[in-house]
């Protein structure tokens, strides 16, 4: 019935490089979402030379890269912390161009319901900044859901007026921190959709998006630590029947790309999500 590709986070099989690589291929797996935020991929350290030959190894396997993830785990709502965090994010940018790829996705913080709130301006500043850079390489600057509504981030998607913002869309962000429906959110941000991740889990119970994302400490009337959790796909709360239908409705024809951040043995999970997966979309 639908023929989305389907990729897989380098980091969410927990093997060296290669290995990680050659396990995607015999899974199944087309594309594959790789960090570029430290240690040898860092952006300071990340050499054409590196880039080439893992570009190369991917390619060996018949795979390619499907995005890039650029997200320093700050979020652009800091004014003091911004230049330094949207001129490394300009570099990203520029390097994952050499992945053969145009897709940097990242997280940029909650994005506040009032308007009239300082935080505000600030992420709209270093936002725009960063999407009409990302317009000027032919690239894509995609904000990842979950800390806010689909509709709240649309909004503030549409007041940068650019055409380099775009919306990597986690449906299992979206169901365990908001309680949004990701098929209301797929047609919500429509206009957006690049790239999105194959997640899954379940809403414990309600927190301030602001606690969950560290923008501020846990307050007293937090008992608990996890107010929600990843599960394997198709063991949480992701209606994927109504999710596919709404991407294949938008027209999307992107990666689904499969994240998984927990659990003991996630090369299982990932082959159990590429099965589930396969199985969905015929």
């Amino acid at each position: 019935m639908y023929s989305f590709p389907i990729g897989a986070m380098i980091e969410s099989f927990k093997l060296p490089f290669e290995q990680a690589v050659e396990k995607a291929a015999s899974l199944g797996v087309k594309g594959l979402q790789m960090y570029m935020t430290k240690g040898e991929m860092s952006p300071e350290n990340l050499t054409k030379a590196k880039i080439k030959e893992k570009l190369s190894i991917i390619k060996s396997y018949g795979l390619c890269v499907s995005a890039i993830c650029g997200d320093f785990g700050h979020g652009f709502g800091d004014v003091q912390a911004n230049p330094v965090l949207i001129e490394r994010s300009k570099k990203v940018m520029d390097l994952t161009m050499l992945f053969e790829t145009n897709i940097v996705t990242t997280h940029i913080g909650v994005v506040p319901t009032d308007k009239t709130h300082p935080r505000y301006s600030v992420m709209q500043k270093a936002c725009k900044e960063l999407a009409d850079y990302a317009t000027s390489i032919g690239g894509h600057f995609a904000v990842e859901t979950g800390p806010e509504t689909a509709i709240v981030l649309k909004e503030f998607l549409d007041s940068l007026g650019s055409d380099g913002v775009a919306v990597n869309l986690d449906p299992a962000n979206l169901v365990m921190v908001t309680g949004d429906d990701p098929a209301k959110a797929v047609y919500t941000l429509r206009d957006y959709i690049v790239h999105t991740h194959a997640k899954d889990g379940i809403k414990l119970f309600d927190k301030d998006p602001e606690i969950v994302y560290g923008i501020r400490p846990k307050d007293e009337n937090c008992t608990a630590d996890a107010s929600f959790k990843e599960m394997p796909l198709g063991e949480g709360k992701v209606d994927f029947i109504s999710y596919l239908k709404a991407l294949d409705d938008i027209g999307y024809k992107g990666f689904l790309t499969i994240e998984r951040e927990v659990g003991a043995e996630p090369v299982k999970d990932i082959a159990k999500a590429v099965d589930f997966l396969k199985e969905k979309m015929i």
